[in-house]
């Protein structure tokens, strides 16, 4: 795995291509623009951030993810290799810690063995992913920030106030299998929306050299996750023979319409569908749509987080991205949720 790793960092993404793209701004036509100064905005043409940050935006998701996986997994995180700032590295993020629930954090309660390889097999490609950007990046790739998994506790709650469902006071992603299911749901389709996102923001540059390609190959690949979660869950209320019988379900859907409740603006529409609306959050009319037990050719997509009237899926601007794993709603909000220091990022304070 390693020897087509580096292969593919030595076609797609080359060093000596990457520094050379690296110091090229973003194109004018962008879904979230950044100001002057390196402050990520929403409306702004113009900026003065690189490729390098946006791949860094991007490994910021990346640790995140290959923490819970690996979590779930092994018990254990990514190793210090894979999380210190690299050598050559003159930055000014420091690299933090990641706070578990030390009786809680390992998946256990009985799952099967088929359920281990899958919860392996994600943990291993997140790591990947990891270790992919970190060595395009080189010395420019930014340490891993703090993390905080036991963030799941109360972004649950508050999910799931005012829902029919049972309510999830001190729910661990961690507990069982279908509460894995339902931790992977909170991050998989934010790591999707955020790729599709964050890919207009690469310059002309970054293009040609390969970056946009390589992004769309995790996008593929997060959105692989995506599917499996998303087709876990519903086959399993199918099963249960409703969605009220796999409270679940339920769960996930409560996640959904939180996320967009927290997204400023709400979600951007898929390329070719018009301009996502940047006004109050809620009035946009492209958001997830909910999980829903199959009925027949016209329901709307359940499988996918897609635009329900063409199957189209959408993107998060970093602002929403944000505002998700922030856990807030905030304009300004630069930390809290699953990142208390806040994201190791010029987009990390959200500004609109």
């Amino acid at each position: 795995m390693d020897n087509k790793l580096n292969s593919l960092i030595d076609k797609a993404l080359s060093r000596r291509t990457f520094l050379a793209g690296a110091g090229s701004v973003a194109a004018a036509s962008v879904i979230t623009g950044c100001s002057d100064n390196g402050t990520a905005t929403s409306s702004t043409p113009k900026g003065s951030y690189t490729d390098a940050d946006v791949l860094n935006f991007a490994l910021n998701l990346e640790y995140l993810e290959a923490q819970f996986y690996l979590y779930a997994a092994t018990g254990k995180g990514l190793s210090a290799a894979d999380t210190a700032a690299p050598s050559g590295y003159t930055g000014s993020y420091t690299m933090g810690t990641v706070t578990t629930n030390s009786t809680v954090a390992q998946v256990a309660g009985g799952i099967t063995v088929p359920q281990q390889q899958i919860i392996n097999e994600i943990a291993f490609e997140e790591q990947e992913h990891v270790r992919f950007l970190r060595a395009a990046l080189g010395s420019a790739a930014v340490p891993m920030p703090s993390i905080d998994l036991t963030f799941f506790a109360p972004l649950a709650a508050l999910a799931t106030t005012g829902s029919t469902a049972p309510p999830l006071v001190g729910f661990s992603p961690f507990a069982n299998f279908n509460a894995f299911l339902v931790g992977a749901f909170i991050f998989e389709d934010v790591g999707v929306t955020a790729y599709a996102g964050a890919a207009p923001l690469i310059s002309a540059a970054g293009v040609t050299s390969g970056y946009l390609t390589a992004a769309a190959g995790i996008l593929a690949v997060e959105a692989y996750h995506a599917a499996y979660i998303r087709t876990a869950i519903t086959a399993s209320a199918i099963q249960a023979g409703s969605a009220t019988a796999y409270p679940y379900i339920t769960y996930a859907n409560n996640v959904a319409t939180l996320r967009n409740s927290l997204t400023v603006g709400n979600n951007s529409a898929a390329p070719g569908m018009g301009t996502g609306n940047t006004g109050a959050a809620g009035s946009s009319t492209s958001v997830e749509v909910p999980l829903v037990l199959p009925t027949g050719l016209t329901t709307p997509s359940s499988i996918v987080a897609a635009d329900s009237s063409h199957a189209i899926g959408f993107a998060r601007t970093v602002n929403q991205v944000h505002h998700i794993v922030y856990g807030s709603a905030t304009v300004g909000a630069k930390s809290g949720g699953f990142f208390p220091n806040g994201t190791n990022s010029i987009f990390a304070t959200t500004t609109a």
